[in-house]
């Protein structure tokens, strides 16, 4: 079967391998020729064309036709001179398959036909009874040739099985390629909200708690120390709880899409709050009911991160604004500030990129930049439709 399966114009070693089966089938010729009819037992030329048969085959892969075309050019005077007629049919054989093999039905066909005749008109010239028994055998020609033609066919099924095989193979190495960057992307995103905005905080939070030490050194607030402090604390369990939760993808007894549950907007209040603990004054004004957990979390890793911007460039206190109502099918999303905003000389870090690019994992679109009445504003439009 895997000789059958092989094609035999990319075969290895197909070279030697004919060489050998040439080599067979002299002995073959020889031993039918040493056998046969005492009559018709080949003498020196008729040995010489007997074995010049065989020589072609040696090329028979690589210009079938044309070794069809020798092997007939000898056999035809062998024949003509009445020798044995077995003795070189194999190699005729051989000849007439690799061609139904190697070309198109129609050429085997032409081909099957012109062998047929040219055949069975050189027996009728030397001898009338063995060109009618010629023609009478054809049938044996005609099956090797339809042999040949359906194990044509049947290599070009299987190597069309191998080749949906392959590129379905590919396919899903392909996908499992963009998962991985996905599924990457998404612990990037992920860590850069979570840790951008629970250092920020923690940032802040340790200058106030530097400022009260170091105001006034006579009049120690241990309250407002300790509660700069304990904000701190809050944080970083926050902070680590969100970090445990973000690195269950990495576990291996998890799988590949082993998640957490996902923020959402039941966690933005808790956002607002953190800010104001760091010196923001938030207004938080929600107007939206139940929408699909993956427009909730990007709601809230887009408001911890422009709540992480305010904190950052808007100045000392800013006011924030975080406005999120429902409408027309669509979740709508407003986070402006008073400051300045980022420091457009500076490099702005992959925030606002992480934002965008929750945006569109949604379906959704994002805006930022500075408001023409000073300030700088955030605003989205996340889809609730067809959103899983």
């Amino acid at each position: 079967m895997a000789a059958i399966n092989r094609d035999p114009l990319t075969a290895p070693h197909r070279t030697r391998n004919d060489a050998l089966l040439a080599a067979g089938l002299a002995a073959l010729a020889t031993l039918i020729a040493l056998l046969g009819d005492e009559r018709r037992t080949p003498d020196a030329l008729g040995w010489v064309l007997l074995f010049a048969v065989q020589v072609p085959l040696v090329w028979r892969r690589s210009r079938p036709v044309l070794v069809l075309a020798a092997v007939a050019a000898c056999a035809m005077p062998y024949h003509a001179l009445d020798y044995n007629h077995v003795a070189p049919a194999p190699a005729s054989y051989v000849a007439i398959y690799t061609v139904a093999t190697t070309g198109r039905p129609l050429r085997t066909v032409l081909t099957g036909m012109g062998v047929v005749t040219l055949a069975t008109s050189v027996m009728l010239t030397v001898n009338h009874h063995q060109g009618v028994e010629l023609l009478r055998i054809s049938g044996w020609i005609v099956a090797v040739l339809f042999f040949g033609v359906d194990v044509r066919y049947y290599r070009q099924y299987v190597a069309a099985i191998v080749e949906r095989a392959e590129r379905a193979e590919r396919t899903r190495e392909q996908e499992a390629r963009r998962r991985v960057a996905e599924e990457r992307l998404r612990i990037a995103r992920d860590l850069h909200d979570l840790l951008a905005h629970s250092i920020t905080l923690i940032g802040v939070q340790t200058s106030v708690a530097a400022h009260v030490l170091t105001a006034d050194s006579g009049r120690l607030d241990r309250a407002a120390v300790a509660k700069a402090l304990d904000d701190i604390a809050e944080t970083c369990r926050t902070a680590r709880g969100e970090l445990r939760t973000t690195l269950e993808v990495l576990r291996e007894q998890g799988g590949p899409d082993a998640r957490g549950p996902l923020p959402g907007l039941h966690g933005v209040a808790h956002l607002a709050e953190t800010a104001r603990m760091s010196g923001a004054k938030v207004e938080l004004s929600m107007r939206a009911g139940d929408v699909p957990p993956a427009v909730g979390a990007a709601v809230y890793r887009i408001v911890q991160e422009a709540l992480t911007n305010a904190v950052r460039h808007a100045g000392p206190e800013p006011a924030v604004g975080v406005d999120l109502y429902a409408e027309d099918g669509a979740l709508r999303l407003s986070v402006t500030d008073d400051g300045a905003g980022p420091d457009p000389g500076t490099s702005q870090g992959f925030g606002l990129v992480g934002m965008r690019e929750r945006a569109r994992s949604v379906g959704g679109t994002l805006d930022a930049g500075p408001r023409a009445g000073g300030g700088f504003e955030v605003t989205a439009v996340l889809p609730l439709e067809g959103t899983r």
